[in-house]
């Protein structure tokens, strides 16, 4: 018998000053038996730094082949694609060919660090690949917020992030751009 996804629901309000984006979205994860908090989070950070009305979550890490979060244009073409994580780098490859722009959020720290090391040199000839990482320091306070139900907000500004949820510590950081187009 195979285990089920456990559901959270998410109200993110985002003020993305930097592009212009203010609006507030009702989000369901479907969270798999094998993800943890932390890299939940990490792609609800992912989907509030790209807040879109047409960004959606992919199938998760059950489908093969399949973003984790994508935003497709009105024609169906695949406009961004992103991956949450250490993926392997054949496959951000395959995504950079099926999508116009490809962004990869990566955390986990030390092995972050060694993931960007074994894979800088050949994401480098990618021309529409950006490579983020957030500090290790924000997915483990932001692991902390998860809950079935929560009530977060995401402020923008000038490269910085700031994300609260309800009474908790307001979490700071600035996404270490690894490498952009």
């Amino acid at each position: 018998m195979a285990l089920k996804a456990t559901i959270f629901k998410a109200e993110l309000t985002v003020s993305d000053l930097d592009r212009g984006h203010f609006a507030t979205h009702a989000l369901t994860l479907a969270r798999h038996p094998s993800e943890t908090d932390e890299r939940m989070m990490v792609r609800l950070i992912a989907y509030a730094m790209n807040a879109d009305d047409a960004l959606e979550f992919g199938r998760g890490l059950s489908a093969e082949d399949e973003p984790d979060l994508v935003r497709r244009d009105l024609t169906g073409a695949i406009a961004l694609w992103i991956e949450v994580g250490l993926p392997d780098e054949r496959e951000v490859r395959k995504a950079s060919g099926r999508a116009r722009e490809v962004k990869v959020y990566l955390y986990g720290g030390r092995s972050a660090a060694l993931w960007w090391e074994q894979n800088r040199d050949a994401l480098a000839r990618l021309p529409n690949v950006t490579v983020i990482e957030i500090p290790e320091s924000v997915t483990e306070r932001a692991r902390a917020l998860a809950e079935r139900s929560m009530r977060i907000a995401c402020t923008i500004q000038e490269g910085q992030v700031w994300i609260s949820a309800g009474e908790a510590d307001t979490l700071h950081f600035e996404p270490v751009v690894r490498m952009a187009p």
